[in-house]
């Protein structure tokens, strides 16, 4: 992250048919990667955008629809000066192409940016057994972001008379809906020496949690336990086991079970699109390869099967998941799909005259959740997919070495989550 002492150079520029106010690093490309390579984080007057896939604690971008009501963290996260100017442009009218400003970050823009990434990997993790990346614990995560939220709400004004612009001003929300994991925390605080870094780690977390419970008025069991704790820690217990605090879900085991076709002639078989942006997540395993195909000829019949790898999470009942399929680039036929063990399954017939005679056909299939899918994939999705998995990896791999850093771990982004450093260690069966 730049330091305070260093300068950024960023541009401001104002739009003349919205008034929208910008702010852009010098000389960045503007971002046109699939949105789940950017973090983006809802805050008082505006909209801050980080590419996920750039360098750990840039400065983000910023679109500010409301520039009095940004002005309360303009200067934190961007300098004086950078505040000024975006004052100056909210004051006026028609179009600003743009004011060259050096901006000068304080530890916000690291919170910022690390609160940003955390939402992003709650929504964007590429989770996926055959590819060995371990999912992140859900309720670990919504923990320490709960914690961020807390520690950055200079970012947020609560609303008030502007409705709910600021859906990620959530600490309350977030204490109340993961509170299962304060037990686990706090036992895996208890287990961990004082002169380990993690364990200045959680003691920040489990603080921050405490204070935004106070300020929020959240009171419970689990809650008054955990002030409790605050107030004596009690003996280290170096037996904690986190493969035991945190479990993932029993009884995963890749491609079990029977195959789903049987019979027939084989037309052809093939690998499917699997694009993250069209399912939640937590319904398929993140692999390039979860989505495969086969097309049969059963006598005169010809029919579609479908197999994709499901998450370890992923519902069994209630989600009405379905495949996609274009055949010669017609029209889409979809094909329900049911959870079965590891897998997604479905199969549907095809009317014969698509597959009559071709003995090649051009079959694409995709999977998604009807009313969910917002957008289609582009041709570089794939490589993007997999630069993404690639930090993943790393950020695993960071998880597992010592760390030392100059400030707290909260306004550093490379920083291990805590539920980076638990899936690390606790990813055997991966």
């Amino acid at each position: 992250m730049a330091g305070a002492g260093s300068g950024v150079a960023v541009r401001v520029s104002r739009g003349e048919e919205d008034g929208t106010v910008r702010i852009a690093v010098d000389g960045e490309v503007p971002a046109m990667e699939a949105d789940f390579t950017r973090a983006v984080l809802d805050v008082a007057g505006a909209v801050l955008t980080w590419p996920v896939l750039g360098t750990p604690g840039c400065l983000p971008s910023a679109q500010i629809h409301d520039p009095g009501r940004a002005q309360q963290w303009l200067w934190a996260l961007y300098g004086e000066r950078v505040a000024a100017v975006v004052h100056d442009c909210g004051r006026t009218t028609g179009d600003l192409t743009g004011v060259r400003v050096i901006a000068h970050p304080t530890a916000l823009a690291g919170s910022a940016a690390r609160l940003a990434l955390g939402h992003w990997a709650a929504r964007w993790w590429p989770a996926s057994y055959p590819d060995a990346i371990p999912a992140l614990q859900p309720d670990l995560l919504g923990l320490e972001l709960a914690a961020l939220t807390h520690h950055c709400q200079q970012l947020f004004d609560g609303g008030g008379d502007y409705g709910d612009d600021q859906p990620d001003d959530c600490a309350a929300e977030l204490i109340a809906d993961h509170e299962a994991a304060l037990d686990p925390l706090l036992q895996w605080w208890r287990g961990t020496p004082q002169q380990v870094d993690v364990a200045s780690h959680l003691e920040s977390v489990l603080r921050l949690i405490d204070d935004a419970a106070d300020t929020a008025g959240l009171d419970g069991p689990a809650l008054r336990d955990l002030r409790s704790a605050l107030d004596g820690r009690g003996p280290a217990d170096p037996s904690t086991d986190l493969g035991v605090l945190f479990a993932r879900p029993d009884g995963y085991a890749l491609a079990a079970g029977e195959p789903l076709g049987t019979g027939g002639r084989l037309i052809a078989r093939g690998q499917g699109t699997n694009d993250w942006r069209r399912y939640p997540p937590g319904f398929v395993d993140a692999a390039e390869g979860a989505v495969t195909w086969t097309a049969r000829a059963l006598g005169a019949r010809r029919r579609i099967e479908v197999e994709v790898v499901a998450h370890s999470t992923a519902p069994t009942t209630g989600a009405p998941l379905v495949a996609e399929v274009h055949v010669d680039g017609g029209d889409p036929h979809r094909v329900p799909l049911t959870r079965r063990d590891d897998l997604w399954t479905g199969r549907r017939e095809l009317d014969p005259d698509l597959l009559a005679g071709i003995s090649a056909p051009s079959i694409e299939v995709g999977v998604l959740l009807p009313g969910f899918d917002p957008v289609t994939g582009t041709p570089g999705d794939r490589a993007a997919r997999e630069a993404v998995r690639a930090l993943a990896r790393r950020r695993l791999t960071a998880a597992t070495e010592p760390t030392a850093h100059d400030g707290s771990p909260h306004d550093t982004p490379s920083a291990p989550f805590l539920a980076e450093t638990a899936a690390a260690a606790t990813d055997e069966d991966y």
